[in-house]
């Protein structure tokens, strides 16, 4: 089986098309704000970087998932911190996913969506100048207005909040522009700000068996979560013995099919 990807729950036939379980599945919209998918890859240890980056700990298998997550996505959110890290550009798909999105009434690609409060964004990188899709930022009001008129000459730009960003306030703009399913690929001050919101619905993660990697984790240390819980949807081996796995919010609206 291509990349050795193996179902291991829910059960089903073992030559299913496994890709299907991330694919073919209800994503229903909360009221006022699209479906808000998170994706990461983390090892054993819990650190999901290696010297600052995502680096050695993907895989061609984690990657498989991680081009079939944006493919679906209306819009790719990142914080401004993981966009210099991992020299972010734009999205790129081959030319089967962009039939597919458009056969779905998508456009070919899904833009890019930076959370900053700094506006502290390199606007001559691939990201803003090799654009197929104009990139969104998502700030606040208080910034450098000469800085904010440099990000409106390459990208639209969304207030969402007075000092800092409001996840509600951003996710709503979001739907304004007809957006459904938001994938958002990090980083930890970004996460633990939706998952503080109560609005991170799901969250796509991949186990790959390494240790030692930096000391980052998934949440950032502050502010301190309250507990919360998820519902595994579904686990799948492959790779190089990574686990592919899928949790949704326990939401009483939230509906797996």
């Amino acid at each position: 089986m291509e990349h050795g990807f193996v179902r291991l729950l829910p059960s089903g036939p073992g030559d299913a098309d496994v890709l299907s379980l991330y694919r073919d599945v209800d994503r229903p919209r909360p009221e006022g704000r699209p479906w808000v998918l998170a994706n990461f890859v983390a090892g054993l240890d819990g650190s999901i970087a290696l010297e600052g980056r995502v680096g050695s700990l993907t895989s061609a298998a984690d990657q498989v998932v991680f081009g079939l997550l944006r493919e679906l996505a209306d819009v790719v959110m990142v914080g401004a911190g993981t966009v210099r890290a991992e020299r972010y550009g734009p999205v790129v798909l081959d030319d089967a996913a962009q039939a597919r999105r458009e056969a779905r009434g998508q456009p070919p690609v899904p833009p890019v969506a930076v959370v900053t409060r700094s506006l502290q964004l390199d606007l001559t990188s691939r990201l803003f100048a090799d654009s197929q899709t104009r990139p969104l930022v998502i700030t606040v009001d208080h910034v450098d207005p000469d800085a904010r008129r440099a990000v409106e000459e390459v990208a639209d730009v969304i207030v969402a909040g007075e000092t800092v960003v409001e996840p509600a306030r951003a996710l709503a703009a979001l739907t304004e522009r007809g957006m459904q399913l938001v994938t958002c690929e990090g980083g930890p001050s970004l996460i633990t700000l939706l998952l503080g919101a109560d609005m991170l619905d799901e969250l796509c993660l991949t186990v790959t068996p390494l240790v030692g990697g930096d000391p980052l984790r998934l949440v950032a240390d502050e502010p301190r979560l309250p507990l919360l819980r998820f519902d595994l949807a579904h686990a799948v081996a492959g790779g190089r013995d990574e686990l592919f796995l899928r949790y949704v919010s326990p939401r009483p609206e939230h509906d797996d099919g």
